[in-house]
């Protein structure tokens, strides 16, 4: 079986939401590959030694070297990295998750073709993403989705939704944490018992930020900090509706999940967003900030139940093609042909 040296930011361990590394590497491993990951580190520069170091001591043993590849800060150990690749003669296999990626490509175009040109294969987890790259140019691009497995998600049948808001993701400003705020201000106009659940962890000062502009709206807000997969699918059978806000996206598996569970997606429609759902087939799309738009997309399907629950069994119909039964078969293709 082949030999993977993975490499990201392995932060899960620090308090961090898991990222692909951490649940691609398992899987993986669970498939029989031979896999070992970097870094776990949490201070940056000392990760990115170690993630150059671990590259150096298993380069002539390794088979290929798979490279989460951001659009911002962690776009740069991405590119280390590869470069090293080349180096060293190891075949590398960018996997693309930066939503705003197609800006870093146009800002930096001489070091994007020094890591996408030069990789074995580019993977992108979204058609959206794919498309991009490949009017860029770059070759050898794959759409392999991100994954999650469906057996551990309980689908759960909503019958007369409520105004019970679920918002899954980082406090950043990237995802905008403050329109999910003024959207329950707006949906309490009507419906004064509406409520909302923010689920996860500080990044940049959003969280504090959040809080506060909930303040001034007045309106109360569950705030629960950073907590585990397991820990926030098991809030989801308490709400109704999950919310996406973001500014730019690909393909967020928290969307992903939310509609393994059962429950109805009203998300912004940018970045990859309008490649991964269809609005008014398997979800509610609004444009970006657009908090009125959102709120009454809300008050649709509250207002809707059979069209709200068909919304609901089609989002389903669609995230059986993203469990790893089935996307395990495109990663062993990759890995395997050659």
């Amino acid at each position: 079986m082949k030999k993977l040296l993975y490499i990201g930011n392995k932060l899960a361990v620090h308090g961090h939401n898991p990222t692909t590394i951490d649940t691609l590497s398992v899987l993986f491993a669970n498939e029989g590959y031979h896999v070992v990951s970097a870094s776990s580190r949490s201070n940056k520069v000392v990760r990115i030694l170690d993630m150059l170091a671990t590259l150096f001591r298993h380069a002539k043993t390794t088979d290929f070297v798979i490279i989460d590849t951001y659009s911002t800060a962690n776009f740069w150990y991405a590119f280390l990295v590869s470069q090293c690749c080349r180096i060293l003669k190891c075949r590398y296999i960018p996997f693309l998750h930066g939503g705003n990626l197609p800006e870093r490509l146009s800002k930096s175009p001489r070091w994007s073709r020094m890591i996408f040109n030069n990789a074995y294969r580019n993977v992108a987890p979204s058609l959206y993403l794919k498309q991009i790259f490949e009017d860029f140019k770059v070759p050898n691009v794959s759409y392999i989705p991100n994954v999650i497995e469906l057996k551990e998600y309980d689908f759960k049948e909503r019958t007369g939704l409520k105004p019970r808001l679920l918002w899954v993701r980082a406090f950043a400003d990237i995802y905008n944490p403050k329109m999910a705020v003024a959207v329950l201000g707006e949906l309490q106009k009507k419906y004064p018992e509406a409520s909302l659940c923010m689920v996860g962890p500080e990044k940049d000062g959003s969280l504090a930020a959040t809080k506060q502009y909930a303040e001034t709206k007045k309106v109360t807000v569950q705030f629960t900090g950073r907590l585990t997969k397991k820990e926030w699918t098991g809030l989801a059978p308490d709400f109704d509706i999950f919310i996406s806000t973001t500014h730019f996206d690909n393909t967020p598996v928290s969307v992903l999940e939310a509609m393994a569970l059962g429950m109805p997606v009203v998300a912004t429609n940018v970045g990859g967003i309008s490649y991964l759902l269809i609005h008014d087939v398997d979800a509610q799309l609004v444009g970006d900030n657009a908090v009125i738009e959102m709120s009454e997309a809300i008050v649709k399907l509250i207002e809707n139940p059979d069209f709200a629950r068909e919304q609901t069994k089609n989002a389903y119909r669609k995230i059986i093609a993203f469990d790893w039964t089935e996307v395990k078969k495109q990663w062993d293709n990759l890995l395997n042909n050659h």
